[in-house]
């Protein structure tokens, strides 16, 4: 599974998901309703777009069991795979 930032225009908001890398969200209820948040006053069929990241991937190794929490990215999680945000949306 990918971590993915999607943004909606209607409210100004950047969501994280993880799914798959077929997968697209392509409205704001989608993304709420994976994101596991109520939509608020945004309808849910507000277009929501994808931010060009390539997506986070999370390592898993034999000892992950066995730390608390999930596990680390491998890369940041600005929009360019730096720990920073470069201000895009």
């Amino acid at each position: 599974m990918l971590t993915y930032e999607y943004f909606c225009e209607e409210n100004q908001q950047t969501l994280q998901v993880r799914h798959g890398m077929t997968e697209s969200l392509k409205t704001w209820g989608e993304l709420c309703q994976a994101a596991g948040v109520d939509t608020g006053e945004t309808p849910a069929t507000t277009p929501v777009e994808r931010l060009i990241s390539g997506g986070l991937m999370l390592i898993a190794n034999s000892d992950s069991a066995e730390r608390s929490g999930p596990p680390l990215p491998m890369y940041g999680s600005g929009c360019c795979g730096m720990p920073e945000r470069c201000g895009h949306r």
